[in-house]
Formats: C-alpha cells, sequence, structure tokens
C-alpha cells in the first residue's frame, strides 16, 4: 500500500509535514552535504533582520538534560545577503522554504516581508515573535494586540501565506493565537523555546554569556503538545507543531493533537540525518497501519 504523505497548508502542498526549525541548520548549506534538500517537505531558515546581527559571544550553547539551551542572539546576514545568496543557494532544490522574519519592531517585519515579496522562491514567511533570547524578543509574542496588528501589516505587502510562531512563555498561547488568526494569519507554528538557564559550579557563572537562554529538545515536548492541543481548539488555522522531536512516533503524537505539520530542530545536532530517517519510519507506519493518507491523524486525539 502506497500511502501519501504530502500536506497542504494555506494553498501550498509539502510533499510531506516534515520541515526543519528555523535556528538549527542555518540556511542549508550545512544539511546539504548531509542528504538531498528536496527531500524535506521544507526548509524553515535561520532568522533574518533588516541588518546583518553578530549575535551573543560564546558560550551560546549548552547542553542540558534532555535537550539545551541556546541565545544565539539571531546573528544573521541580514535581509540583503540573504536575498542575494542564501535564496540562490537554495533555488534549485525541490522543497518549500519557509523564511523566517525576526525584527525589533513591526516596521522591521514589514520591511523584510516586503523586500521578500519580489522573492518567488519564499513560499511563506514565518513571524518569529517569540525569541526568548534577545532583549525585544518577547515584546510581540506577549501582546495579542501587537501580534494582529503585526500580521495585518506583513499581510499587506506579503502576497503568499503568512504563518505567526507563538511562544509558550505567555499568559495564554490560545489569546494570541486568536489574535494572530484576526489579524490574518494563513498558519501558526508553535512552541518555540521555553526560558531556562545553566550554571556552572566550578565558576559560579551561568553556562551562557546571556544568562539565560532558549530550552529546546525532548524536555519540552509535554509542553508543546499542550500547546498545539489548547491552539488546535482556540483556531481554525492550520499548525505546524515543534518542541522536542526526535522519531516518527513524536510526529504522530504531534498530528493527532492537532497539527498539519512539524519542524525537526534541536534532533539535528544530535543526528542530521534525522528527518530522513523520519519520513521513511512515518511511510512505513501509515502503510502498517492501512492508512492512505498521513493528513488522516491531523486532530484525531481522543481526548477523555
Amino acid at each position: 500500500m502506497t500511502s501519501d504523505l504530502s500536506i497542504t497548508i494555506a494553498g501550498i502542498k509539502f510533499k510531506n509535514p516534515i520541515l526543519t526549525a528555523s535556528g538549527t541548520c542555518g540556511y542549508g548549506e550545512e544539511l546539504a552535504e548531509v542528504f538531498d534538500l528536496s527531500l524535506l517537505g521544507g526548509i524553515v531558515t535561520k532568522s533574518i533582520t533588516v541588518k546583518p546581527r553578530e549575535g551573543h559571544p560564546p558560550p551560546r550553547t549548552a547542553e542540558t538534560e534532555g535537550g539545551m539551551l541556546n541565545a544565539i542572539g539571531l546573528a544573521n546576514v541580514g535581509v540583503d545577503k540573504f536575498i542575494e545568496e542564501k535564496l540562490k543557494f537554495l533555488e534549485p532544490f525541490e522543497t518549500r522554504v519557509v523564511v523566517n522574519v525576526a525584527g525589533a519592531a513591526i516596521k522591521e517585519y514589514v520591511e523584510i516581508s516586503a523586500r521578500l515579496a519580489d522573492c518567488p522562491r519564499a513560499d511563506m514567511v514565518e513571524l518569529n515573535f517569540s525569541c526568548p533570547n534577545v532583549a525585544e524578543g518577547m515584546t510581540i509574542a506577549g501582546s495579542a494586540a501587537l501580534a494582529e496588528r503585526a500580521v495585518r501589516e506583513v499581510k499587506a505587502v506579503f502576497p503568499r501565506p503568512v504563518m505567526a510562531k507563538l511562544s509558550p512563555n505567555v499568559t495564554d498561547i490560545g489569546e494570541i493565537a486568536r489574535a494572530c488568526e484576526a489579524g490574518g494569519a494563513d498558519a501558526l507554528s508553535l512552541i518555540n523555546t521555553l526560558v531556562g538557564m545553566a550554571v556552572d559550579i566550578k565558576s559560579y557563572r551561568p553556562r551562557l554569556t546571556n544568562n539565560t537562554g532558549g530550552l529546546s529538545g525532548p524536555a519540552i515536548k509535554p509542553v508543546a503538545l499542550a500547546a498545539v492541543y489548547k491552539v488546535s481548539r482556540a483556531v481554525k488555522l492550520p499548525l505546524i507543531g515543534i518542541g522536542g522531536i526526535i522519531d516518527y512516533r513524536d510526529v504522530i503524537e504531534f498530528m493527532l493533537c492537532g497539527a498539519s505539520a512539524v519542524q525537526i530542530g534541536t534532533s539535528l545536532f544530535v543526528e542530521p540525518d534525522a528527518p530522513i530517517k523520519i519520513i521513511k519510519d512515518l511511510k512505513k507506519y501509515l502503510s502498517e497501519n492501512k492508512l492512505g493518507a498521513v493528513k488522516e491523524l491531523i486532530g484525531k486525539l481522543r481526548p477523555y
């Protein structure tokens, strides 16, 4: 039995529901040395800002129990070089490209998205409202009014689907999701990292120069699943689940909770070809369980 792995989100067809997560594979060059990027459903690029950023000084990553902390500080090449070099590199690969956009103010999200409007290779933008390791990163993420306004203003300048990336570090993620929906968002991705910290007991110093950072990896999966489940009941938008996915079983859990697709992040640091193994195992699972299409799993959780 041949099962259909394709998923359509906001009118964009992905060959399978497996995407990479922003910030975990740069702009794709490194992963392209490990496997053919065309095998992915999509690649989500590193966050892009208006001007280049160096980010925080090292150490800016630290391993923790069941995950890792990072405080990269949105280091990136800036939108000009991204369009000229990085987007051009991705041109020949037969996979969807989602460009993660970040900024210190709404006008910066709008400026970058307007630049990307003329780049058809950017199939979708993902608005990073939720980076917890830069000073201004949580302003929009925690404000329903700002999130709604940001989405609406980006929608006015970007002609293709707009996705908002939500933070778990808020009082009510459902409220922010509804605000993004009201602003015209085509999809939502969740969750971004949780705020965390690690300490070196010899030096008495934090293990990151930013002191705190974003916690990712298997440790946050239960939080991510609960967030996807909650948001799936709050809005009608397609969701892309993120948080601690290391194998096909994790993918299935997210889809049952309401996700249409997922993003693989921290596991890429441990096993760079993890997405390819997951795609293969997911196809096998569908066949063994006589499921004709992966979309049959979406939202099929049977809660008590």
